[in-house]
Order: structure tokens, then sequence, then C-alpha cells
């Protein structure tokens, strides 16, 4: 009888899901490479909610999280011309396209997280979603993505002298690259599923990434020290395509980004408990965690890599207006 109780159960829940779908005249496909739980899915779930009560129903989001539609770089193309309405994207992939998305990925560019919070939230962060409409899209909001400090196996990363000779993996990334070499460092290129084992058999000494991919691919087993220098700080983007929004109408428009900015403490307060969670893991687990230290001569040493890739006056003028926000 439980049996029969519980099947009927689920084919009402079921009905009931289908026909609010159904009563949908609009229903968004949002893309993410994050696996569910992340706390970028989860806050594009929160927005959908947010549009379905705003909206009464008339807009839903559905999210097709761990890379199901593709991913980022082929899911950028499918955003531009509509197959997909919604995309949470690392800026990364957008530096050749939106010119602007190249500023937030400097190194040091931001002196903290909460830094890049005053900044993005304000009128520089206004004007880096603004730039993606000439190329197809709408910016929306944007979400976290940690902080990335040093960790090695070799010893303490104390000062910019102990990174000399050092071989740090990277993303392979123009920038990054040349970011270890002005910090004296070998940059050695490699995707990120070869990090642990290289690390562990000495072909590179170590790497850098926030707390979580820290923690969660097991680096800190093998890279006993992390030092939280937090060089790189940069935001991803939440987009929708403008083929999409230019369907809405400009209340619905206006429905739609408020519902993705209100998805943004949601993200930040999950971000924050994931953070803690894994340093929480990886302190416990005897790691040498280095946390004096002078950024200012790292800083310094970015010049360079300035320098070359911030080349335009548009591109300068936002550095400067990052660096005089309080």
């Amino acid at each position: 009888m439980n049996v029969l109780k519980s099947l009927a159960v689920s084919l009402l829940a079921t009905a009931a899901f289908t026909t609010a779908a159904a009563a949908c005249e609009v229903t968004l496909k949002s893309s993410d490479t994050h696996p569910d739980g992340y706390p970028t899915v989860e806050a594009v779930k929160h927005m959908g909610k947010l549009l379905e009560e705003r909206t009464g129903g008339k807009i839903c989001v559905e999210v097709y999280h761990s890379a199901q539609l593709g991913e980022e770089k082929d899911t950028i193309e499918q955003t531009k011309f509509g197959v997909i309405d919604l995309n949470r994207v690392s800026m990364g992939p957008f530096n050749n396209l939106v010119e602007e998305t190249k500023v937030v990925s400097l190194p040091y560019v931001f002196k903290g997280v909460d830094h890049m919070h005053r900044v993005m939230d304000g009128p520089v962060g206004d004007d880096i979603l603004k730039a993606f409409e000439p190329h197809g899209y709408v910016g929306l909001a944007f979400f976290d993505g940690g902080s990335r400090s040093f960790y090695n196996s070799v010893k303490p990363i104390k000062s910019i002298e102990d990174l000399d000779g050092m071989k740090v993996r990277v993303m392979q990334s123009d920038i990054f690259v040349d970011m270890m070499s002005a910090l004296g460092a070998n940059a050695t290129p490699l995707p990120y599923g070869e990090v642990y084992s290289s690390i562990q058999t000495g072909v590179i000494d170590g790497a850098e990434n926030n707390w979580p991919s820290y923690e969660s691919s097991g680096h800190f087993e093998v890279a006993g020290y992390y030092t939280l220098d937090e060089h790189l700080i940069v935001p991803e983007v939440l987009v929708m395509s403008k083929a999409t929004w230019d369907t809405l109408s400009a209340e619905d428009q206006a429905t739609v980004r408020q519902a993705a900015r209100d998805s943004v403490p949601v993200m930040r307060d999950l971000w924050q408990a994931r953070e803690k969670a894994s340093e929480e893991k990886v302190r416990a687990s005897g790691v040498e965690v280095i946390t004096e230290i002078d950024k200012a001569p790292f800083m310094a040493a970015m010049d360079s890599v300035y320098e070359k890739h911030v080349t335009s006056d548009k591109l300068k003028d936002l550095v400067a207006r990052i660096r005089a926000t309080d």
C-alpha cells in the first residue's frame, strides 16, 4: 500500500511540475559548466524562482549544469545566436572578444575580494556589463570565482624571491604565463587534471588556485605550502543572448535584470560557505598556510605585464578607475 501511495504522490508531483512548466510563456535555457549544487548553478536556479514569482509564472529558467550543453567556448557561440538563452561563463574565454574583460583578468588588479565586490557592484562593473552588448550578449551580473593563490611542495613562499626558478603550473593564458615570468618563476601550462601527478613526480613544484579547487582536487595532499597572496581574483559573468533579450518586453527585461542582480548575494553566501569548508579541511590536514606576506613587491613586478596587455586608452582608464575605488 505504501508503494502505491508513494507512486501516486510521485505522479501528482510530476503532473504539477509539467503543468507549471506548460504555464510558462517563456522558458530560458541556461548553461553552466559547473556541477549541480555549485554556487553559480544554485544562484541561477534562485534567479529562475524569482522570475517565476515576479512574472506570475510567465518566465521560467531551466538550468543545464555540468557542461550538458557543451564547454564554455562552445556555449558562448550558441548563446550569441540564441540557441542558449543564459550562460554563466568565466571571464577568460571572453578576453579575445570583449576587450574590457581583460582588465579583471589581470594579476593584483584588485586589492582583495571585498575590493572586487565594490568595483564590480559599481560603475566600473556596469560599464563592463554594457561592453558585452555590441557582441551579441547582455551582461546581467557578476558572480565570484574565488581568489587564486600559490601552493607548492618545496617551501613556504613568503617573498617574491622564494618564487625564483620555481616551476609553477598555470592555465594556458598569455597573461598568466607573463605573470609568472615577471615573478621570476617558470610558468608551466598544463591541463588541470595533470597537476596532482605532476607535483607528485616533481615535473612541477606547484600551482595556483582557490581554496575549493586546492582542496577538492587533492592538491593539498602533495603540495603542503599555501600562500594567500590572492594574485588573481577573476569574477565570472552571467550573460543573456541579445537575440533572446530583444524578444522580451521592456518590463520583462527589467524583471530579468533585477532577478539576476538579486541572485548575486545568494551566490556569494554559498561561495563563502564553500570556501570556509575547504579551508577548514586543508588546515586540519596540516598544510602550512602563509598569510603574512608583503604584496607590494609582487604587484610592482606586474608593470611589464600591464604594459604588454593594457595597451588601449580604454583599458588604461578602467585599470585607473579600479585602483581609485576605495
